[in-house]
């Protein structure tokens, strides 16, 4: 057959299609290949290797997985797309749409890897903010981790993580640690150079809490050291914020402000700045005297929180705000800042609270079921046992029937005793939550103070004293929270707060008084009780409003003695005594003695105890100062 020209065109149309198909088909052939892949890979091992990457080559293998499984046209039924999707969501800062993300997730059974992998990520976004860790977020975390150990989950050390940051974040030390050493120790790389570096930051915070310089530059030396072996810039530039907080224990204020920089500035190119960041370069300016450029960066964390924490907030920017601005010499933004940093405080106290007042209302409703229960039970026995006592002939009827009467008689009797414990129970839970409300009026009075004493020592320039100050201030702190949960505390322990406080008001007012504290030998300091916060508040009156502008020097004594069966507590100062005049100072001693009442009736009056104080002005004696005495029943454990 003689071809034309024009059957030769359509003979190499032909031919051009079926390459095309041939094209197609090898194409899809290669991309049914990539699908089955990706299908079956074994993700959550990858995704446990991710650790041992540098922040920047997490990064982009975050993004790579991501590309990848976006191509899959099932990619809504795989939890790893979620899991992928959201931590990149993480890198562009889209924090809600991150959480929205993460709990797509979905496995198949409740307690699978999947699910715990999404616990794990939801969890480490809702505390992954600085702030603290409420009651229903730990209970939550801890019951998790647990459910990650019995089934003996790949990702357990990633929950003693969490613990241990949680635990860090709420001022227990000594839990991070042990959670810390929990995580390192069952991480299937525990071995390689990024975890060990990332072992040694931690090691660094909680050597930094501790106050521990040295710990805190071997940890630093060490973490830095293997981050250039890594070669990862972040944490490179993480040692630089830790170093910034060494040269600030040892003094060096311009070393530790140019530490600073380094560390704010590279979070700054790198779009990664958080709130804690911008309070330690601002407090690196507040120690280098540069008030100004630290309310600024003060206020930039507060405004960058307010937007990125999630609507919690932090007290610390403000507590810098009020050092800046004494520095500065402008005390009423100082008393603002204050003033946000105490309703801060407060608002996640009441948080707290909350919670635990809704977990004693939910145990309460459980008990009272439990009895009910028991008591359905009783009678159910009760009526069995009528039962067969009526088969015993009519000679018993008689016997029986007063026998009955006789039980209902007693169970009625028992019940309304019941009733009446019931009442008797619920007036004394009443009592005891008011007397817990009026500890609560004293402790906030007393803390304040002490803030103002210590910002008044910062402001001085005393930067070693401050620290001694601060360290004796933290320990006092602690006993005092340690006593605010009990009704009653001993002697010694009291004695021993008093110490510590008036130990600290001898370091604010230098050689402006001397104290001595005197014990009867009948009494047992290990066996006797006391109310707790039952001195201090005489004590500081004493040396706040009686030693002040006095030309001589003060003296406190302050005695425990047994007179007629009772406690006898004396203060006694030789201060200017009770003024005149009814000023702001003497309302609140006035509140503070309304206050000792209201225990004093909680405590002991309304038990049928007999319980009192009196105060008096030496002046009517001729003599000066003012003498506290107060008298309450011996309570032994």
């Amino acid at each position: 057959m003689k071809i034309t020209a024009r059957n030769g065109f359509v003979i190499l149309s032909l031919l051009s299609l079926l390459l095309a198909f041939g094209c197609k088909n090898k194409t899809s052939e290669a991309d049914e290949r990539k699908l089955k892949v990706l299908r079956h890979k074994d993700y959550l091992s990858l995704i446990i290797s991710l650790d041992t990457l540098s922040s920047k080559e997490f990064r982009k293998k975050i993004i790579k997985e991501d590309s990848a499984l976006n191509t899959m046209p099932d990619k809504g039924n795989n939890p790893y797309h979620y899991y992928f999707k959201a931590r990149r969501l993480g890198f562009e800062k889209k924090r809600d749409s991150a959480f929205i993300t993460y709990k797509k997730m979905k496995g198949q059974h409740p307690n699978d890897e999947v699910e715990l992998l999404r616990k794990e990520a939801v969890l480490d976004k809702s505390i992954n903010n600085g702030t603290m860790v409420e009651l229903a977020l730990m209970n939550e975390l801890y019951s998790t981790m647990q459910t990650a150990e019995r089934v003996q989950s790949k990702i357990t050390y990633r929950y003693y993580d969490l613990l241990a940051k949680a635990y860090f974040q709420n001022n227990n030390e000594k839990k991070s640690l042990a959670y810390a050493a929990k995580y390192f120790e069952s991480h299937p790389f525990k071995w390689h150079r990024v975890i060990k570096q990332r072992y040694f930051d931690i090691s660094f915070l909680l050597a930094a809490r501790l106050g521990d310089i040295k710990k805190m530059s071997y940890y630093n030396n060490q973490a830095r050291m293997l981050a250039r072996q890594i070669s990862d810039s972040l944490c490179i530039a993480r040692t630089y914020d830790n170093e910034a907080q060494i040269y600030s224990l040892e003094g060096q204020t311009a070393k530790s402000l140019a530490s600073s920089k380094v560390y704010f500035n590279f979070l700054k190119q790198a779009n990664n700045l958080n709130a804690i960041a911008y309070n330690n370069l601002a407090t690196s300016f507040v120690r280098n005297r540069q008030p100004d450029s630290a309310i600024y960066y003060y206020k930039q964390g507060i405004a960058f929180e307010k937007t990125e924490s999630g609507g919690k907030q932090l007290d610390v920017h403000y507590k810098g705000l009020i050092d800046a601005y004494k520095l500065k010499g402008d005390y009423r933004h100082a008393l603002d800042a204050a003033d946000s940093a105490y309703k801060i405080e407060i608002r996640n106290n009441k948080a707290i609270e909350a919670v635990k007042v809704a977990e004693m209302h939910e145990k309460y409703e459980t008990e009272q079921k439990d009895r009910n229960i028991a008591e359905l039970h009783g009678r159910n026995e009760l009526n069995e046992t009528i039962i067969k006592q009526q088969r015993w002939g009519i000679f018993l009827v008689l016997l029986i029937s007063l026998g009955v009467l006789l039980f209902f008689f007693i169970i009625y009797h028992q019940q309304r005793l019941r009733e009446r414990n019931k009442l008797l129970k619920s007036e004394n839970q009443r009592l005891n939550m008011e007397q817990k409300l009026l500890q609560a009026q004293l402790n906030p009075h007393f803390i304040f103070n002490a803030i103002a004493n210590l910002q008044s020592l910062v402001a001085s320039g005393h930067i070693d004293e401050s620290v001694r100050y601060l360290k004796s201030f933290s320990g006092l702190l602690r006993s005092i929270l340690e006593q605010n949960r009990k009704d009653f505390i001993e002697i010694e322990e009291e004695v021993t707060s008093l110490n510590n406080y008036i130990q600290l008001q001898q370091m604010r007012y230098t050689d402006a008084f001397d104290y001595k504290i005197n014990i009867d030998t009948q009494l047992d300091l290990n066996d006797t009780l006391i109310p707790p916060m039952l001195i201090q508040p005489f004590v500081e009156n004493a040396i706040e409003h009686g030693f002040r502008n006095i030309s001589y020097k003060g003296m406190l004594n302050i005695s425990f003695s047994v007179v007629n069966n009772k406690l006898q507590i004396i203060i006694d100062d030789n201060g200017s005594g009770l003024k005149p005049n009814v000023s702001d100072k003497q309302k609140k001693q006035s509140l503070a003695q309304i206050i000792l009442k209201e225990r004093f009736d909680l405590l002991f009056t309304a038990k049928g105890q007999e319980a009192h104080f009196k105060v008096t002005d030496k002046k009517e004696t001729g003599a000066s100062g003012v003498q506290v005495e107060i008298k309450i029943p011996i309570i032994n454990e």
